[in-house]
C-alpha cells in the first residue's frame, strides 16, 4: 500500500513539474530575445511610409428601375387588342392593350345628338330674347341644358380615349396578366413596364456618417454572382434620418445601357468616406489597447517610445492611424506586451 502511495506521489509531482516547466517556457518564448544583462532587446519593426488609402464604407442596397408602373385600364371592358410582346421592348406613346369601345361609342353618338338638339334650342332662344320674348330665365335654362348636353361628350369622349393604353415612357413590358377577351377593370393587373436603361441604388447609411455625404459623390458596386464593379453617383439623400433606425437614405444612379443589371437585385455598396495620398497604415498586432486609447511603441535614440495614437478604420492589411505617427518612425511590432518605455531595443526593419 506503501508503494502505492509513492507512485501516485511521484506521478503527481512529475506532472506538476511538467505543468510548471511548459510555463517557464512559454513565458521564455514570449521575451523578446536580448543578450546579457543590460544589452538591448531584440524585436522586429518597420519603418513607417506613407501609402495611399481610400476609406469604403461597406453597406448593403437593392438595385430599382428608373422608372416603373404596374399597367392597368382606367376604364372596364374586353380587351381587344394586344399590342406588345412579353419581354419586349416598348417606345414611349406605343399602344399596349385595346378595350372594346362599341358601347361607348354608342353612347357618344347619343350624347352628340343631344347636343345638337341643345345647341339649336339655345339658338334659337337667344334670338327670342334679343326681342324679349323670352325671359332671361328661360334663356339661362336652355343654354345650361345645351352646356351640360356638351360636357356629357366630352366625358364620353375621355373615356373613349382611355380604352386605348399607351407606353406612358419607353422600357421593358414584363409578363401579361390578361388575354385577348379577358374582361379587365381598374383593379386588373395587366403587366408591369420598367424603364431599366438607368438604375436606381437605394441604401442606408449610419448617422454619424451623414454629415460627409453629399450629391455627386461617385461609389462602387457589385451584384450576387458577378465579380464585375459598377460605378454609380450619389443624386438625392432623403430629408431626415430615419428615428427607428437611425439611418439616413441615399440614392445612386447608374447605367445599365448594356442591360446587365436587373432591377430587384441585392448590390453590395463601398461608400468612400475618404482618401489619403500619404495615409499610415501600421499592422495590427502593433496596436496596444490601453485605458484611454490606444498607443504604440516605436524606436526612438536607441530606446523604447510610447506613443499614444488615434485610429480610424481597419483594412485587409492594418489600421489606419490619423494621429501619433509620422513617416521614418521605426514602429516596433513584435514583443509589444513584454517592452517597457525607456528600455534599450535593436529593431530588425523588415
Amino acid at each position: 500500500m506503501k508503494v502505492k502511495n509513492i507512485v501516485i506521489s511521484l506521478l503527481i509531482i512529475g506532472l506538476l513539474s511538467l505543468i510548471i516547466y511548459r510555463i517557464i517556457s512559454n513565458k521564455e518564448a514570449d521575451q523578446p530575445k536580448s543578450g546579457p544583462q543590460g544589452q538591448a532587446a531584440r524585436v522586429d519593426g518597420i519603418i513607417i511610409k506613407p501609402q495611399y488609402f481610400e476609406d469604403n464604407l461597406q453597406l448593403s442596397g437593392s438595385l430599382e428601375a428608373d422608372e416603373q408602373i404596374e399597367v392597368r385600364s382606367e376604364v372596364s371592358g374586353i380587351v381587344q387588342q394586344i399590342n406588345f410582346t412579353e419581354g419586349g421592348n416598348v417606345q414611349k406613346g406605343q399602344i399596349l392593350i385595346k378595350i372594346n369601345d362599341i358601347d361607348l361609342q354608342a353612347q357618344l353618338s347619343q350624347a352628340k345628338t343631344k347636343e345638337t338638339l341643345a345647341s339649336e334650342n339655345a339658338r334659337r332662344a337667344k334670338l327670342l330674347l334679343d326681342k324679349e320674348a323670352i325671359s332671361q330665365e328661360e334663356y339661362d335654362i336652355l343654354n345650361a341644358e345645351y352646356q351640360s348636353a356638351k360636357a356629357q361628350t366630352q366625358f364620353i369622349q375621355s373615356q373613349i380615349q382611355k380604352t386605348i393604353i399607351r407606353a406612358p415612357f419607353s422600357g421593358k413590358i414584363g409578363l401579361r396578366n390578361i388575354s385577348q377577351g379577358t374582361y379587365v377593370t381598374p383593379n386588373t393587373l395587366i403587366t408591369k413596364l420598367v424603364s431599366s436603361s438607368d438604375l436606381k441604388i437605394t441604401f442606408s447609411v449610419p448617422d454619424k456618417y451623414a454629415q460627409s455625404l453629399k450629391v455627386g459623390t461617385e461609389l462602387k458596386f457589385s451584384v450576387s454572382g458577378s465579380n464585375e464593379k459598377y460605378s454609380a453617383k450619389i443624386y438625392a439623400l432623403e430629408s431626415e434620418i430615419e428615428q427607428a433606425t437611425r439611418t439616413l437614405r441615399v440614392r445612386a444612379i447608374t447605367s445599365n445601357k448594356e442591360g446587365k443589371l436587373i432591377p430587384g437585385s441585392f448590390a453590395s455598396v463601398e461608400l468612400p468616406l475618404s482618401k489619403s495620398e500619404d495615409a499610415i497604415i501600421v499592422p495590427t498586432e502593433a496596436i496596444i489597447p490601453v485605458q484611454g486609447g490606444k498607443k504604440v511603441f516605436i524606436k526612438q535614440d536607441g530606446k523604447v517610445k510610447d506613443v499614444m495614437v488615434e485610429t480610424s478604420s481597419r483594412t485587409a492589411n492594418g489600421v489606419y492611424v490619423l494621429e501619433g505617427l509620422k513617416a521614418g518612425d521605426t514602429l516596433i511590432t513584435t514583443g509589444v506586451m513584454t517592452l517597457r518605455p525607456g528600455s534599450p531595443v535593436q529593431v530588425n526593419v523588415k
